[in-house]
């Protein structure tokens, strides 16, 4: 699967024409139409035009363009995929299906794309990913992550995995009192479960949203706690989180400097036919190798290395 960059994606409710307008000059890396829960029953139906005519008519740039679609346990679901795929799934990058809590949810959404990029005669194939936010997506999270080449990405949903494992949370993505009671990072074990069967599968994993609009050390912890974790980006529900999305979720100068050097020391070491090196002190070998060229290759990717 081809690398993209999703460091920041922001939301937009599918209700509101003017938010999802301002989305497409934001700098974000990917912008995400909500139908599902940031839209009202009785305005779910009327929404899936205004996906059609943002991914029509307005200009995103380089932007990944995706739809949170309806959960499959509604009947606005099919229709989503239905109307939003005939109308404009030539211009739509991912689908973000919710609550995906085993295979057959991912194949569903699988079959019925390609019978509609078929029937249109679509070149392009739009790509899937799974918000993980039920215990049973986190358990079979494995099985999903090898059921379909169309899937690629995992994005972790806390608000909702809280309420299905039954922990408590008082504002999502934010860390409150229960955190402090806890010895350790209470979301430690769903968070990594996600990073490892991404990266096992060569998916992406973004981390939930951060409720915390007006808390913006709150949300630079959360970030340096997803990209320590392994995560790509986050979902931002407010333009004033970008920033620091796109800011922590790249290799800092400090990572930067340090991979390059031990990189030029081994391909030195190489040209003088030597094997093992230390760097300032430190021992190198293949597994500090990957780690290092892991972090160019993704400070390329966001455009701070040529």
């Amino acid at each position: 699967m081809a690398e993209k960059l999703e460091r920041s994606v922001l939301l937009a409710p599918g209700s509101n024409w003017g938010m999802i307008q301002k989305t497409a000059a934001a700098k974000a890396d990917a912008v995400c139409i909500d139908l599902e829960d940031a839209v009202a029953p009785e305005e779910k139906e009327t929404s899936r035009a205004n996906v059609i005519k943002a991914y029509r008519e307005l200009d995103f740039g380089g932007k990944l363009k995706m739809f949170r679609m309806n959960g499959l346990d509604t009947h606005f679901a099919y229709r989503d995929l239905v109307e939003i795929g005939e109308a404009a799934g030539d211009q739509i990058d991912l689908i973000v299906v919710p609550k995906v809590s085993r295979p057959e949810d991912v194949l569903f959404v699988d079959t019925l794309l390609t019978q509609i990029e078929s029937y249109k005669g679509y070149a392009n194939r739009i790509g899937v990913e799974a918000l993980i936010e039920t215990a049973l997506g986190c358990v079979n999270i494995r099985e999903i992550a090898a059921c379909s080449e169309r899937l690629q990405g995992f994005v972790y949903g806390p608000g909702d995995y809280a309420a299905s494992v039954r922990m408590p949370l008082e504002s999502i993505g934010e860390l409150d009192e229960n955190d402090k009671l806890y010895p350790g990072h209470r979301w430690h074990y769903v968070m990594h479960s996600i990073v490892s069967a991404a990266r096992a599968y060569d998916k992406r994993a973004v981390d939930g949203p951060f409720a915390g609009i007006k808390n913006p050390e709150g949300l630079l912890q959360a970030c340096k706690i997803a990209r320590a974790m392994g995560f790509d980006g986050k979902w931002c529900i407010h333009p004033s989180q970008i920033e620091t999305v796109n800011q922590t979720f790249v290799p800092s100068e400090k990572e930067l400097s340090w991979a390059q050097l031990v990189l030029d020391a081994y391909e030195a070491a190489l040209r003088e036919g030597r094997g093992a090196i230390s760097v300032k002190g430190k021992m190198i070998d293949v597994a500090s190798l990957r780690m290092c060229r892991t972090i160019v290759e993704r400070a390329k990717l966001a455009g701070i290395l040529n």
